[in-house]
């Protein structure tokens, strides 16, 4: 199918290939995936620093994009979510209208497609500018983001995490 316009048929295909490779995991329901891909998505900002979070959208597909930033309230950035279980009760709730599904089966299939579909230091970006204890939802390829390897660096060869924050540390919120 073709639009006419080559920016909506690039990313309805880009679109197409993320939502074909979502439903490898969570089923091959095409509207469940779009759910799925959403409403991680939207968790996963709210819990970034906002410049971190627009830099994540700004890789997304065009439509992908969109669904990003619906109901989108930087003011109300970062989140303070650091326990996984409460990170998953988020999805859980944005999922809450569909087929039940596993909401760690839906965030380890959505981070695992940002892995494969973004370029590596981005998703280095995004790995370490959460906490530690959200850090462990994101699936690895058995890599210890944690520390250098014997190369002196962090996964895929790209040198040391970026610098935290201060204000987006865990201790800032206790």
């Amino acid at each position: 199918m073709s639009t006419g316009m080559a920016v909506f048929d690039k990313t309805l295909q880009t679109t197409n290939l993320w939502l074909d490779d979502l439903c490898e995991t969570v089923g091959p329901d095409r509207r469940v995936a779009w759910r799925v891909l959403g409403a991680v998505l939207r968790t996963l900002r709210d819990r970034l620093p906002p410049g971190l979070g627009a830099h994540l959208g700004a890789e997304l597909p065009l439509l992908v994009r969109g669904a990003y930033y619906d109901q989108y309230q930087p003011d109300r950035l970062p989140m303070r979510i650091r326990d996984p279980d409460a990170f998953l009760d988020r999805v859980r709730e944005e999922l809450g209208d569909i087929r039940p599904i596993n909401p760690r089966v839906a965030v380890g299939a959505v981070l695992a497609l940002l892995d494969d579909h973004l370029p590596a230091p981005q998703c280095l970006k995004l790995r370490h500018a959460l906490p530690a204890s959200l850090r462990e939802l994101w699936p690895t390829d058995g890599q210890d983001w944690s520390a250098p390897d014997d190369r002196g660096s962090y996964g895929y060869g790209y040198g040391p995490p970026p610098r935290r924050v201060r204000g987006y540390d865990d201790d800032w919120y206790e």
